[in-house]
């Protein structure tokens, strides 16, 4: 495991109902970049969970214990099938968008496109915005079996994702 990654667990009644994984932009398994920035990779709350702000507790508990971070940054989606990393979810928490593209899935749903957007949260006034390396973007992520943009390694194609022009 990468230092500096966590992986938290929300346990609600002995059963797991959220999760967020983050880690330092050098060992994030998003291609995101930035000076002193903790990436999030992943958070969820199961649907029979929601309705008690686990989701910002979950924020809230990786913000505290990152508190040297100048901000936080994040992939959200829009228009995906997925109710996932959903973009309105991650404004909801407090990130805003800085920067997206449409896709195309090469693999699944053909045809169907939808967002990618660079999400940030600063942690400090004036801190400087993230990068993104859309281009890795596209060939997918490895990190995550259940992550909605996962890139199986059977697949042999390298970018699972075309970039849609306007």
């Amino acid at each position: 495991m990468a230092k500096g990654f966590h992986k938290k667990l929300l346990v609600l009644n002995g059963k797991v109902v959220g999760q967020i994984e983050y880690a330092p932009e050098e060992v994030s398994g998003y291609p995101i970049k930035g000076k002193n920035i903790i990436v999030m990779n992943c958070i969820w709350v199961l649907k029979r969970a929601k309705g008690h702000n686990f989701g910002k507790t979950l924020l809230d508990n990786m913000v505290e214990s990152e508190r040297d971070a100048k901000g936080f940054a994040t992939v959200a989606l829009e228009n995906h099938l997925s109710p996932w990393l959903k973009k309105e979810q991650m404004e909801k928490l407090g990130f805003k968008p800085i920067d997206s593209f449409e896709v195309v899935n090469k693999l699944k749903h053909k045809g169907r496109s939808f967002k990618m957007h660079l999400m940030w949260l600063p942690a400090i006034e004036k801190a400087q915005p993230p990068t993104w390396n859309k281009r890795r973007l596209l060939e997918g992520v490895h990190f995550c079996l259940a992550h909605l943009l996962y890139h199986p390694q059977r697949i042999e194609m390298k970018e699972i994702y075309e970039a849609k022009h306007a």
